[in-house]
């Protein structure tokens, strides 16, 4: 027995299946011409009501991407959630449309137009008894109410209290409701058909005159300015209006498309753009709920990215079927006894992309519509399948492609900079670079004896900064200082130290040793390499850089302590130090020091200790002084010295606790500002300009406190003076007498180090720069970038400057300041990250301030260490944030229900998870110990490399598959383990049956009639279709 079937005007070929998907994607495919090109569009629901006696439409709801309701008796508005919606009601609104008109590219110009061709339409239907078309008429042209329009005072005297849309929503059917007066009803209506208030139908339809009973309220009217901000440009209206109207015998409901967008009447949306779609439902008495839940519906689909391209590429009724079936296979049902329809469920932090419902399909075995076919885990490519890291035989091939690359983008790198989000990144990057660069040149200084210094570190940082800024093909990396070449530089001061050989021009050597081996590895292309460097090893790089910002940072705070201590034991008599009579049997000694090696006790005097010779033995003896109450001047006079426990612990205090106090203020605030755009406060504007200027506004605010409060933190101290820290001259002599011929060419072996060291610090720190997930557009210049640093390592030797390469928690703190994210949001939409803002300028401004630092001391003197510091800890904690191994090294300590729905959780067993956690961390924990012992640490980019060398080892462990989650694939991984793309034979979220076929396709030609998905079924075909399902235990379901 054959089941009954809707008929619907589809495909008459008999071979043809009907696919609502395919027929969506072939529509959206072909019709390309401009006029059906698809806009954004703004969908605004208005019900019927009454008012003080007279009748309006009232806005009730609006999409832009998620629903909006008047709530709280009409005074404000929901807040955005996702629309939740009848299945009940969106079978019904379909069969509605089956049957109503739907107007394709109708040209008009008013309102009035439209009514007339939607009641004509069902007039000629035989929907609407001609009778009634006046009033429908009149009723359709009332004016409208829009919730940002206030009332004026004497229309709202005697106002009778209204019941919002989501009480109605949530009320039953018993529910009062809003009714015309009569004016409406059968009374009112002439044998002819005509009422008095169609008068000036004339004028109307002209456009010249307003209907009755709307001036009062289109007067009044004025656009809302401030919500079109989150309506896209270039958007349409999709006005939908439903009401109820009294004696109406029967449901009208009509879908229209103008053939070109216009503006039909004034108030007729909130906002002041063109009208594309109308969409009328009137009902009889009674019916409100259910017509409201019809535009709800309706209002719904029209933001939905598909059906609203279904909606202006449709060619008739059947394509705009086809993309109602399409969005209700997409539906997905919520349990009614697992869900409380009154909860508004929260718009997503991310939606899917619903480029799937575009792609074509493929039927399963079943012959039912198929899953997209997609490459396996395409969400998860391999990240350096650049073209560009391709190994060449032709010489600076991959620098002369960067070249190419870039010189297109040349100009827009110092456009793309006007923006005020560059400025706050500026000065908070120049502070976070500065204070490292002065902390270096101190360490440096100690290690070189002075040959390098501060100063020396701050001209590296403008030479090196100008340089790359402006020829990079990086421009968003920053050089700056790192530990591994502090020890590089120590080793080759010591091996000069004790060889007695001159520092400098040794120096010179290895550096221009270094300069031809990078250019060796520019030559031949030999930064493709970097595609062997995968997530495990960037991780471990840059968390162990981050880990080690934070960790100094902490050690500088305690170190304040040490220079200023404090007393833990306030009530006990502090140590003794008093001023001992001096030997007249030792005569030479006048300094703190040789007392000190003489005697073994800690001893103090000043620098400025005056001559003894007027106070002899003779003079001291016949002399009566209180030696005990001396001060450590005065002591000095009489060429005596202070000795006792207490000496040279001088307890300063509050200055330690204060410290601490900004340390973490800083930390805190600049956390606080930069989370700000996250937050609910303040429009979006305000909360981002916030966001961007966080970490200067953390500075700015601890430093006021410092200088409120008048304690004396310590501050950041930089050279006034533009001059080499030991040298006469900044250019080094290449040659000297101390230094035997051969050593310019052993020079050759530090080189070799310096050169993997420079490397892999610049090309694993410019991979994590470029990865995917930042979007960057720009393209990448790996060859570029080596060049520039051998060429600023050649000016460096020569200027005897310290080597600067990219600096991994600098570069990230600079990308981190730079993303930018979409201002202009749907209500209830989060921001999307739409990447970085990738120029010039910063790095560049960076450099140059850098240069002029000595320029400016007499405002960096007034910023307490202790506040860059937190700026140290907020440095690395951001670089921290974000990386897949914080996130895995969480799972250990988190309840499985409580773990996060990352990705690889999903795909790989959470203890295989735990083994590639702990291999990771154990290569971190080896990469501090190399770094952290010095007598160890020259090998610590070899130690780098040999992550590499693990990551190898481990896929004798895991799968490609687990890999592919988990990490990055080695160039040509994916062909040693093909995974063939699965179809699935059990559609999801399908509509279909398949019992009655056999597992074959449901064809849409059954004899006569064509089919429609399942659950359409006519009413008069329920007793065949019941009687069908008993007898044979299969069928259909209508739900």
């Amino acid at each position: 027995m054959e089941l009954c079937r809707i008929r619907t005007s589809g495909p008459k070929d008999d071979s043809e299946k009907y696919n609502p998907s395919e027929w969506v994607q072939n529509l959206i495919n072909n019709v390309k011409s401009e006029g059906h090109k698809a806009h954004g569009v703004f969908s605004e629901l208005d019900v019927l009501k009454e008012y003080n006696g007279n009748i309006e439409w009232r806005e009730a709801a609006r999409w832009v991407k998620y629903e909006e309701v008047v709530e709280e008796g009409g005074k404000r508005w929901s807040k955005p959630h996702v629309a939740s919606l009848s299945m009940q009601t969106m079978f019904n609104l379909r069969k509605t449309l089956k049957e109503a008109p739907i107007i394709i590219d109708y040209d008009c110009h008013t309102l009035s137009q439209v009514i007339d061709k939607f009641t004509d339409e069902w007039v000629d239907s035989n929907q609407l008894d001609p009778r009634f078309r006046p009033h429908i008429r009149d009723v359709a042209l009332k004016g409208h109410k829009h919730h940002h329009v206030k009332r004026a005072k004497n229309q709202r005297r005697g106002s009778t209290t209204l019941r919002p849309l989501a009480d109605i929503m949530d009320e039953s059917n018993t529910g009062s409701r809003a009714n015309l007066p009569s004016s409406a009803s059968m009374a009112s209506i002439n044998s002819d058909g005509l009422g008095s208030s169609n008068s000036n139908n004339d004028l109307q339809e002209m456009g010249m005159v307003e209907s009755p009973s709307q001036s009062s309220i289109a007067t009044g009217w004025k656009p809302n300015t401030n919500f079109l901000r989150k309506i896209p440009k270039d958007s349409h209206v999709a006005n939908i209006m439903v009401g109820e109207v009294e004696d109406l015998p029967s449901r009208v409901v009509g879908f229209m498309r103008l053939k070109e967008p216009r503006v039909l009447q004034n108030d007729l949306s909130e906002v002041n753009i063109p009208t594309r779609f109308v969409f009328f439902c009137l009902g009889r008495r009674g019916e409100e709920e259910e017509l409201i839940e019809f535009g709800r519906c309706m209002g719904t689909m029209m933001v939905d990215d598909i059906f609203r391209e279904v909606a202006y590429k449709a060619r008739d009724r059947d394509d705009l079927l086809a993309g109602f079936d399409e969005f209700m296979e997409q539906v997905i049902v919520l349990p009614p006894g697992e869900w409380d329809p009154k909860i508004r469920l929260e718009p997503p932090g991310k939606v899917q992309s619903q480029e799937h419902r575009r792609q074509s399909v493929v039927a399963g075995s079943s012959g039912l519509p198929g899953l997209p076919l997609k490459k396996p885990d395409d969400a998860e490519e391999e990240s350096h399948c650049d073209p560009t890291l391709v190994m060449s035989k032709i010489p600076f091939k991959g620098l002369i492609d960067d070249i190419r690359r870039k010189v297109p983008f040349y100009l827009s790198d110092f456009k793309d900079s006007l923006h005020v989000q560059c400025l706050g990144s500026f000065v908070y990057v120049f502070l976070g670079t500065l204070t490292p660069n002065v902390t270096f040149g101190g360490l440096l200084g100690q290690a070189t004896d002075q040959y390098m210094g501060v100063m020396e570190c701050i001209f590296a940082a403008a030479v090196t900064g100008i340089l790359f800024a402006l020829f990079s093909g990086q421009p968003l990396n920053i050089l700056g200082s790192t530990g591994p070449m502090l020890v590089l530089e120590a080793i080759i001061y010591n091996l000069c130290k004790d060889n007695d050989w001159d520092f400098m021009p040794m120096r010179f050597w290895v550096g221009m040793w270094t300069v031809g081996f990078i250019l060796i590895i520019v030559i031949f292309n030999l930064s493709a390499l970097v595609k062997y460097i995968t997530r495990f090893t960037e991780e471990s790089f840059a968390t162990l850089i981050a880990v080690i910002f934070i960790v100094e940072a902490f050690k500088k705070v305690i170190e304040i302590g040490q220079d200023s201590p404090v007393n833990f034991n306030p009530n006990a008599p502090l140590p003794s130090c008093a001023c001992v009579p001096r030997d007249c049997n030792i005569t030479e000694i006048t300094t703190s020091a040789a007392l000190t090696a003489s005697t073994g006790i800690s001893t103090v005097l000043p620098s400025t200790t005056p001559s003894i010779v007027n106070y002899t033995c003779a003079d001291l003896a016949n002399m009566t002084i209180d030696w005990a109450s001396l001060s450590n001047d005065t002591c000095a006079m009489y060429g005596s010295y202070m000795e006792g426990a207490g000496c040279g612990v001088h307890y300063v205090a509050d200055v330690f606790f204060f410290s601490i106090l900004l340390f973490i203020g800083t930390f805190a605030l600049a956390l606080a500002f930069i989370d700000f755009k996250r937050t609910t406060l303040f429009p979006t504007m305000i909360r981002q300009r916030i966001s961007d200027f966080g970490v200067l506004l953390a500075i700015l605010i601890m430093v006021g406190v410092d200088i409120a409060v008048g304690i004396d933190t310590p501050k950041l101290i930089v050279p006034e003076q533009f001059k080499p820290t030991r040298r006469a001259q900044w250019t080094v002599n290449p040659f000297s007498e101390k230094n035997p011929w051969w050593l310019y060419l052993a020079a050759g072996i530090p080189a070799l180090l310096s050169t993997i060291l420079i490397f892999l610090d610049q090309q694993i720190t410019a991979v994590i720069v470029n990865r995917k997930e930042n979007k960057l557009k720009k393209g990448v210049g790996y060859h570029l970038d080596m060049f520039v640093v051998a060429i600023c390592v050649g000016i460096h030797s020569f200027l005897g400057l310290p080597w600067y390469v990219a600096a991994t928690v600098s570069a990230l703190a600079h990308i981190n300041s730079l993303k930018k994210e979409s201002e202009c949001t749907a209500p209830g939409e989060k921001p999307s990250f739409l990447g970085v803002r990738e120029q010039r300028v910063t790095a560049l401004g960076i450099g140059i301030l850098s240069g002029c630092a000595v320029l400016i001391t007499s405002v960096l003197k007034y910023i307490p260490m202790p506040v860059l510091y937190g700026v140290f800890f907020y440095m690395g904690f951001s670089a921290l944030r974000g990386m897949q191994l914080v996130d895995r090294l969480f799972l250990f300590v988190q309840p499985v229900k409580y773990q996060p729905d990352l990705p690889y959780v999903r795909h790989v067993p959470l203890w295989r998870i735990h083994i590639f956690t702990i291999i990771q961390v154990l290569c971190l924990a080896i990469l501090w110990v190399v770094k952290t012992i010095k007598v160890i640490s020259i090998g610590f980019p070899m130690m780098v490399l040999a992550t590499g060398v693990v990551r190898k080892i481990i896929e004798c462990f895991f799968q490609q598959r687990e890999l592919r989650w988990l990490d990055d694939l080695l160039p040509g991984a994916g062909k040693k383990e093909s995974e063939k793309s699965v179809v699935s034979k059990v559609p999801y979220k399908s509509f279909y049956s398949s019992s009655s076929n056999n597992g074959s396709s449901v064809d849409i030609n059954d004899k006569e009639d064509s089919i429609k998905p399942t659950f359409f079924v006519s009413d008069e075909c329920d007793a065949s279709i019941m009687h069908h399902r008993k007898s044979n235990g299969t069928g259909n379901t209508k739900l």
